[in-house]
């Protein structure tokens, strides 16, 4: 299974690429959940093993947050799976042009968060790690679109496969 911090350096990169741009801490943090939360409404599972955190601005990873400054993640890393870097790569088309305000808002509807944030005042930090079954739950309410073909996951027929 791929590590959170080699998928957030892929999501640096690819999105540099795209952009032309650096990625803000928080737009990173961000994308990196929305790449998790993507990963279980596409292919049923987790893109990679680690924790978020229910910061006051939407799910953190400590572990990235503190590797990531310069726009580049200062972290021995390791190229992640074709299957990581297709739904990175749809993550980043789909959110990464919306304001790192944006996707926090979007983030706080999530139920992992709420739950995560349950308990505290809304100036705490919060520490308390989402639970990955609640951001199974999440990515129930995702649509996720392809940009490969154009089109949203739930138009595509499906295919049967003869054993001939």
């Amino acid at each position: 299974m791929d590590r959170i911090i080699d998928v957030a350096d892929y999501i640096v990169k690819k999105y540099k690429e795209t952009t032309g741009e650096d990625l803000d801490k928080m737009k990173l943090q961000k994308l990196l959940y929305f790449t998790q939360r993507e990963s279980f409404a596409i292919v049923g599972h987790e893109a990679f093993d680690g924790p978020f955190e229910g910061w006051k601005f939407g799910p953190v990873c400590r572990e990235v947050y503190f590797a990531y400054h310069d726009g580049k993640i200062h972290a021995n890393t390791h190229d992640v799976s074709d299957e990581v870097q297709y739904i990175a790569n749809n993550v980043i088309l789909t959110y990464g042009a919306l304001a790192s305000w944006r996707l926090s808002q979007m983030s706080h509807k999530d139920i992992s968060w709420q739950n995560a944030r349950r308990g505290l005042a809304p100036d705490d930090d919060g520490r308390n790690q989402l639970d990955l079954a609640d951001i199974k739950k999440d990515a129930e309410k995702v649509r996720p679109y392809d940009h490969v073909w154009d089109m949203y996951y739930d138009e595509f027929e499906d295919v049967e496969v003869s054993d001939s």
